[in-house]
């Protein structure tokens, strides 16, 4: 269990200061391409770590017994994770541009619509309601903490990629953010963004992950989850 926590803790730190305080002097010093192919063995390295100790971590009853209720409300976020993934796939100006310091915001539309009403995070977010939902339905204490890296990964980190991009794209990024929102629904309650829109790929896109994902854990972890748990 101790190993689940030092590896949790090296995969999100090594993360963030990799794409933070100390990527400028390695960029510098390495080139882009050098610094991509570190941050990428490190990420891979530390990630294989955390498998490998989450695996081999011993038997642990839940924290809290996951019923049908709990399942149903998992399913339900999971559903909600993989149309924000699959929107965030497409128009979307939070990911990795190596150009953006000399490039304008693409084009959005006056009323951000789809996943980007949601929030401008969308990607994030899903990541961070997939760790909620596995937080909900499988409570071990070695599951916890692996989750909670991936949400403390994902929403810490969506909140420095603003200040990166700000940084990056100081006479649009600002606005984009205006329109939009950090926290889901924020800007739609706000009246700067509104439902609709989200697309084929989003939703039907999402759909498919869902179905698919979820089936998967049959063959790969030997239980249904989602839907299959009460289907077939």
């Amino acid at each position: 269990m101790e190993e689940v926590v030092l590896a949790s803790g090296a995969f999100v730190g090594t993360h963030f200061l990799l794409s933070h305080p100390l990527r400028s002097a390695l960029v510098r010093r390495l080139g882009e391409g050098g610094f991509l192919g570190l941050y990428s063995a490190v990420a891979f390295l530390t990630l294989g770590w955390l498998v490998w100790a989450y695996r081999a971590a011993p038997e642990q009853a839940p924290l809290w017994p996951a019923g049908d209720g709990l399942w149903a409300l998992a399913t339900a976020i999971m559903l909600v994770a993989s149309v924000l993934l699959m929107g965030s796939l497409v128009g979307n100006p939070a990911l990795p541009n190596p150009g953006a310091a000399t490039q304008a915001l693409p084009p959005v539309l006056p009323t951000p619509r789809g996943v980007f009403a949601v929030t401008r995070h969308p990607m994030m977010w899903s990541f961070a309601l997939w760790a909620l939902a596995h937080a909900l339905v499988y409570a071990t204490p070695a599951n916890l903490v692996l989750v909670a890296a991936v949400a403390l990964l994902a929403l810490v980190g969506a909140h420095m990629q603003d200040r990166k991009k700000r940084a990056l794209q100081p006479d649009s990024w600002p606005e984009w953010e205006r329109r939009t929102s950090y926290w889901p629904f924020a800007a739609v309650a706000m009246g700067r963004a509104r439902l609709g829109r989200f697309g084929g790929h989003a939703l039907g896109g999402g759909l498919v992950v869902w179905l698919a994902a979820t089936w998967a854990h049959i063959p790969l972890a030997g239980w249904p989850a989602g839907i299959w748990r009460w289907v077939g």
